[in-house]
């Protein structure tokens, strides 16, 4: 229920926060100096695609940015359908143009919000390369100077203490030292568990006993000082989600994630009320519109939003100026490349109560050399914030070209 008092925090929300009255000052000194003269995307290939996006101006400085590439379909056509909107527009009013944007969507195609994220926080690279701070200083400045991280190691079997053993010892023989995992529970064969129904939202029996046991053999074998992330997809109904929540409880996750469908509903609102784990979402929210029902029916502990499907900056900043109003932290999903990453840590670090970020960077294989950098990427279990102007990245020409999608080209 929106009470009287939620609608005054919600209004309140809804005005110019302080970081956005210091970034219109700022901006106030370029203004009418550049132009956007052109939009250009480009594709990357590897377990997903990511679809980068470039704006170029009329006076030479460039900022890139990452848009969400599979699953999303559709993306790079939105992008150059909104070039044209863009063109000839002062990079610098960056407000303006995302919310003219905004306009042109009837609110329901994913892929248009995904496209007008990545188009925000290209502006923003771009504003902080034309004023030459980096992008967290426009976001308000920094809490943090390096961010936490996550990644999605998990056993093979968690049934198997043998197993969780030997998990361990790779996590922590891990050189990023990353010391956060998110995995879901191991579901068992519906050949030999007769309960078992991959159709439906529930555990058979037999998988709520393993749950306990799955979860249990983790937490001893990585021992205390590793945070375990409990990710659920959205699989279940309530009371298995309640279930879960009970199972694992001891563990002590960092979260459970996801345990609902993603839309918000009464149910989980009765979750919170109900369990002890803390819960949380958000990855597919686009818009603070999606969060608000969550945060003002107090439903959510966490919030979770995707940069690149949550409106870029500037509106996924508005939704953390929501949460905060709350008392609620914040956290990110990220499975884009390491251009969103840095993207998302210069966000992350602009946030007072943030927790973590996921990843897929920090194996040391080619994503992490997509851009040009000096020793690890991650370093225990962190990504420092850079200090350069805008994202404070650059492109390795030669890498971006080895894992182009079929068809693409370095662009201009």
């Amino acid at each position: 229920m929106i009470t009287r008092r939620n609608f005054l925090k919600t209004a309140a929300a809804a005005a110019p926060a302080a970081w956005l009255l210091n970034y219109r000052a700022m901006a106030a000194t370029m203004k009418g100096k550049v132009k956007i003269r052109d939009v250009q995307t480009m594709m990357l290939q590897g377990p997903r695609t990511y679809t980068l996006v470039k704006i170029l101006t009329d006076q030479g400085p460039y900022g890139i940015a990452e848009a969400y590439g599979n699953p999303g379909v559709g993306v790079r056509e939105q992008v150059d359908f909104l070039k044209t909107m863009i063109v000839g527009k002062d990079p610098l009013e960056i407000e303006e143009i995302v919310t003219r944007l905004d306009r042109h969507s009837d609110g329901s195609a994913h892929s248009f919000f995904r496209a007008v994220s990545g188009i925000d926080m290209a502006l923003f690279d771009l504003a902080g390369k034309i004023l030459n701070v980096p992008v967290s200083t426009l976001l308000g400045g920094r809490y943090r100077d390096k961010v936490r991280v996550y990644n999605h190691a998990a056993p093979r079997n968690m049934m198997d203490k043998a197993s969780c053993r030997e998990w361990a010892a790779q996590c922590k023989a891990d050189k990023s030292g990353f010391f956060g995992h998110k995995f879901g529970l191991q579901h068992s064969d519906p050949k030999r568990d007769m309960g078992r129904d991959p159709a439906n939202r529930l555990l058979s029996s037999q998988e709520v006993r393993n749950v306990r046991q799955q979860f249990e053999n983790c937490r001893e074998a990585i021992g205390w000082d590793h945070d375990i992330m409990v990710h659920c997809h959205w699989e279940y109904d309530l009371r298995t989600a309640i279930q879960i929540a009970e199972a694992v409880e001891d563990m002590k996750p960092q979260w459970l994630e996801d345990p609902l469908p993603v839309h918000y509903s009464e149910s989980w609102k009765r979750l919170a009320e109900t369990v002890r784990v803390p819960l949380q979402t958000g990855e597919n929210w686009f818009r603070r519109h999606e969060a608000l029902p969550f945060v003002v029916n107090a439903a959510i502990d966490i919030l979770h939003p995707d940069l690149r499907n949550s409106g870029g900056f500037l509106e996924t900043k508005k939704m953390a100026d929501l949460a905060d109003l709350y008392h609620l932290p914040m956290a990110n999903h990220n499975t884009g490349s390491v251009v969103n990453t840095m993207a998302t840590i210069h966000w992350a670090s602009s946030i007072r109560d943030y927790i973590h970020c996921e990843t897929v960077v920090g194996k040391n294989d080619w994503m992490d050399d997509v851009i040009v950098h000096d020793g690890q990427v991650v370093k225990g279990g962190f990504i420092e914030v850079p200090n350069k102007p805008g994202l404070g990245i650059e492109l390795n020409p030669d890498v971006v070209k080895a894992h182009l999608a079929t068809g693409e080209k370095w662009w201009g």
